[in-house]
């Protein structure tokens, strides 16, 4: 196979949480100009026909699916409908979780197993019923679950955030060594600060500005600056990695302290 035909995603079938924006909306796009039929899952249904309808006029292929990684019953309902249409999931992007910013002191129970729940265990869910059904086919797989730079390293009013993506980063090595030997990958990304609606206006003030400066490239990432990382995981480019955790965050993992 010829190196730039194993990047592409033809005849396979892809899913995509928290995909009715932001970084879940491009993740999508992107699978599908690569030629993966894409299921868009989020619990905001009624955003998901917008990329839906995108990626149907850009030539792709995708369907959605209503889906709340806080809830097994909808994580089966949403695989269930995925399968009638374009059979086994073969590539799972966990993308979906909510941020959380308070300071540890002030952190409530609630705070706590919101974050926690989302992030952590929903995404554990995903992972556990694409494995599932792959097996259960004799199929292989690759899953690419999306963890953070906080998820090695710190900074102040994130707690549940941080722990939540550095136990994404442990899970996804846990799940690389026991699912091995089915042929499942489990990679992940950890994303740095990469500008999106939602972070826009922060990373345009005097405290993004600051947080600019202590990026190695000093600037933050683009959309596009994922796409190459996101294909080569979720592609048979990466048949030999599994329990990778690939940053893009322009140095910031190894700027100085």
């Amino acid at each position: 196979m010829k190196t730039l035909e194993t990047f592409s995603l033809a005849g396979k079938t892809a899913l995509v949480t928290g995909a009715s924006g932001g970084l879940g909306k491009h993740f999508a796009e992107t699978l599908a100009a690569a030629g993966a039929r894409v299921a868009v899952g989020a619990r905001r249904a009624e955003k998901l026909a917008a990329v839906v309808d995108g990626i149907t006029k850009a030539g792709g292929d995708a369907m959605a699916v209503a889906l709340d990684i806080t809830d097994r019953p909808s994580i089966i309902g949403a695989f269930d409908a995925i399968e009638a249409r374009y059979g086994t999931v073969t590539i799972a992007i966990n993308n979906a979780g909510i941020s959380g910013r308070e300071l540890a002191i002030e952190t409530t129970d609630d705070n706590w197993d919101e974050v926690l729940g989302t992030n952590l265990k929903g995404s554990w869910m995903v992972c556990q019923e694409t494995a599932k059904r792959l097996v259960a086919r004799d199929r292989g797989g690759s899953i690419v679950n999306i963890a953070s730079i906080l998820g090695e390293r710190v900074m102040p009013g994130v707690l549940t955030y941080s722990v939540s993506k550095a136990g994404i980063v442990q899970m996804t090595k846990a799940l690389a060594l026991e699912w091995a030997r089915h042929n499942i990958r489990v990679n992940a990304l950890a994303p740095g600060y990469v500008e999106t609606d939602l972070n826009r206006k922060l990373l345009r003030s005097d405290v993004g500005q600051k947080i600019i400066s202590r990026i190695p490239q000093r600037r933050t990432g683009k959309l596009q600056d994922l796409d190459g990382p996101l294909l080569l995981l979720a592609s048979d480019a990466s048949a030999f990695m599994t329990g990778a955790i690939v940053p893009v965050d322009g140095g910031h993992l190894v700027s100085s302290l």
